[in-house]
This record gives structure tokens, sequence and C-alpha cells, in this order.
């Protein structure tokens, strides 16, 4: 493999691995084990299952076998065994491509047995995304998006290129992030509105913010957009046509001026009317 693999390069390279974690992780959905929880601020960040342990560590080999000099940075990093053998876990300068990894995205959604968790992977560097691609293992289909050439969806069984441009069409509901249910009085006269930290059930399945792939959702509002997770997904709605910014309505900073890879709180809207809306209630409303 050359030194300098291309955003594509390295998503083509990983998608069998990223397709047998997929795998995994639905097969043994009904038997996962939880982990102690990280000590994260809510009942969301806190969750860890062995499944998440298990995926990064098994795409850390595939990562470090193919591209071995490359840098890398997986939401559990604490507690892999292979973060010392990568080159660094930070952004690099343009064209040094820093690979993140959220191994199971809404790990509190999997360990209760909902479908609509994800297995997300995402191309940085110094400027922000190069290339995102979220993985759906409960529907074996996967999205993904390299920049400036539109968001792309297939069957798991799909390679890069068998992909279709992805078109959505949006319901008028709006999800919340766990900070963020105090809008939902402001929103709510307008849209059916899903406030994660109020609505959620072990029992009975809502959206999270992957929603805004499926159309489920036709926009969301979160405290902060990690790159790991909240932030590549608004890079993949952002490419199908969705407009997002921060709270106060301006582009998103470069990924360089972030602090703990993280974004500042992110508005995602399919329409400037939703935009319109959610920037307005988070302007007026203390939370």
């Amino acid at each position: 493999m050359t030194a300098t693999p291309t955003p594509r390069q390295i998503l083509e390279t990983l998608l069998p691995s990223l397709r047998l974690a997929a795998g995994y992780a639905r097969q043994i959905q009904s038997r996962i084990v939880a982990q102690p929880g990280k000590g994260g601020a809510t009942r969301f960040s806190d969750a860890l299952t062995d499944a998440d342990l298990s995926i990064q560590t098994f795409i850390e080999v595939a990562l470090l076998g193919a591209f071995p000099n490359i840098r890398f940075y997986g939401e559990e990093h604490e507690k892999s065994y292979n973060t010392k053998y990568f080159r660094a876990i930070a952004l690099g300068p343009a064209g040094d491509y820093l690979v993140t990894l959220d191994p199971i995205d809404g790990t509190l959604f999997y360990l209760d047995g909902h479908p609509n968790y994800q297995i997300i992977l995402t191309v940085m560097d110094t400027h922000g995304f190069e290339a995102v691609i979220a993985i759906s293992p409960a529907q074996e289909r996967y999205y993904y998006a390299l920049r400036g050439e539109g968001t792309r969806w297939g069957q798991l069984s799909d390679d890069l290129a068998d992909c279709q441009q992805l078109q959505i069409d949006p319901q008028p509901t709006l999800f919340l992030g766990t900070r963020l249910a105090p809008l939902k009085p402001k929103l709510c006269d307008r849209y059916r509105v899903i406030s994660v930290a109020e609505d959620y059930s072990r029992d009975i399945p809502i959206p999270n913010v992957n929603g805004i792939l499926t159309g489920e959702l036709g926009g969301a509002a979160i405290a902060s957009g990690k790159f790991i997770d909240g932030a590549a997904l608004a890079f993949l709605a952002q490419e199908a046509g969705y407009l997002v910014t921060t709270h106060d309505g301006t582009a998103l900073p470069p990924a360089n001026a972030c602090e703990d890879y993280s974004f500042p709180g992110l508005a995602i809207a399919a329409t400037p009317q939703i935009q319109a809306d959610l920037l307005d209630a988070l302007r007026t409303t203390p939370w």
C-alpha cells in the first residue's frame, strides 16, 4: 500500500473489514455484555460494551496492517492495546490523514436491542473531513461521502463504486441532543420533536441523529459535534444537501481550531425554514 493513501483508498481498503465488523455486531447484539461505564456525563456517553472494544481492535489491526504509518483516533483509545502502535492520534497537516472510529455509535441503543446504531469511520486532516463512512449493521447498508462528491448509499455487499446517490425525503421531525431538552417547547407547535434525554425508551425505538440519513428527521441540534460521530453524520447530511452550522448560524470552523476532537454545537436542517427555527430556539432558550 502507498505510504500516503487517498481518502477513497482508505475507505476501499477498510470496507471488507467494516463488513465483517457489522456482521459481528449484528450477530451478538441479542447476547451483548455491557462493560463497566466509562464515566460519561450521561447514560448515553457512559455506555460501553464488548462490541465497542472488539470492533475497535479489529479495525485497528486492519488499519495497521494496511497503512502502518497512518494516524488513528478511536473512541476507546485509552483502553486499546494498539494506540501506541499508531504514529499519532492527533490531526495532521493537509494530506496527512487522521482516521477516526466510533465502533458503536449509539451504544445504549445497541445495548437495549434497537436497530439504529452505526459503525462510523472518518478520514480527516487539519481542515476537516475528507471522507466519512457510516455502516448500519441492522439494515445491512451503509452511507459514505467524499468531500465535494455528495453522499451515496448501498447495500453492505456493494462496493463504493456501486452505491447510489442518496436522496432524502425528510419528515417534519426534529431531534434534540442530550443537553438541549429545554428547546422542545419552543419547537413542538410546528414539528414533532424528539428530545433524546426525555423520550429515550428501552422498549420503544426513537430516531437517533442518524435518522437524518433515512429521512426520519428533518433537522437536529446537538450540544457538540464530536469528530467521531455527531460531526461525521453532519458531514454526510451536508454532502446530501442539508444545511449545517454552529448554533449561532456560522459555518463550522476548521478542525484544527477545535478542542477535544469536537466541533462546537451543531444545527442540522433539511430546509432554510427548519434551520431558521432551530437557530431561533437555540438563540432564545437557555439550556
